[in-house]
């Protein structure tokens, strides 16, 4: 379980400190699938980075399974269980998708196994486990080729960072099946910074963040409906950063 006790962020403006997250508070607990959703520039992409470790809090604490983890960086964070996926994922020029896989899994992996992992996000293996991670794969295909990465870690936590972002319709539905098939196994804790509709409504929980502070959050038949009725009233959704 990773709990956030009254965390706060800030940035040093022109003129002034900035605050981007306020006193933030959030359990997300073992096994469940969890979107954190907002208007523009609410905080969303920095809490993901604070919960990975990219950026450290200004204050409050982070606990995973009740071990302060608030001072780690993301290399540590990454060993006590917590897997981050970048909006952009990294292209390795001269490292094959396998290479990349056994990277990731840490341990002794078979050929069988790593193609398994492709398997589980819609790729045929044959294609693409000998294919370098770099400019030739599309960034559909690279997307599910991280999310392979992340299944081989096989963490506490799955975090993904927009990974709707900068990819065509037909890689956003086989990306809709792969996390379909992911809350259907329930096997990790996932959660996932969107605005998509259909990506919130995968959710087992949705968690509303605007002006750096949560302003609802629950199941998504309490939330979902309140949700869409302020995008057709353009209250809401209007990108995001």
């Amino acid at each position: 379980m990773l709990e956030l006790q009254n965390v706060s962020f800030e940035v040093e403006g022109e003129q002034e400190k900035k605050e981007i997250l306020k006193d933030v508070s959030l359990v997300i607990e073992d096994k469940k699938f969890i979107t954190i959703t907002g208007p523009n520039g609410g905080g969303k992409s920095t809490l993901a980075k604070v919960i990975a470790g990219i950026e450290k809090p200004t204050s409050g604490r982070i606990l995973l399974d009740g071990v302060d983890i608030t001072e780690m960086g993301i290399t540590e964070r990454a060993k006590e269980g917590i897997s981050f996926a970048f909006q952009q994922p990294v292209r390795f020029k001269g490292i094959t998708v396998k290479d990349l896989l056994i990277l990731a899994a840490g341990k002794e992996t078979t050929i069988k196994e790593a193609c398994d992992y492709l398997s589980e996000v819609g790729l045929c293996a044959r294609d693409y486990i000998n294919r370098e991670v770099d400019s030739s794969l599309s960034g559909g295909e690279l997307k599910r080729i991280e999310i392979a990465t992340v299944i081989a870690r096989d963490t506490k936590l799955s975090l993904f960072d927009e990974p709707e972002a900068g990819i065509d319709l037909w890689s956003f539905n086989n990306l809709i099946r792969v996390f379909e098939k992911m809350q259907q196994a329930k096997e990790r804790s996932i959660l996932i910074i969107s605005h998509q509709e259909r990506i919130l409504n995968i959710a087992d929980k949705i968690v509303v963040i605007a002006d750096g502070r949560i302003k609802k959050e629950g199941s998504k038949e309490e939330i979902l409906p309140d949700l869409l009725k302020d995008t057709m009233n353009c209250k809401f959704f209007k990108g995001d950063k």
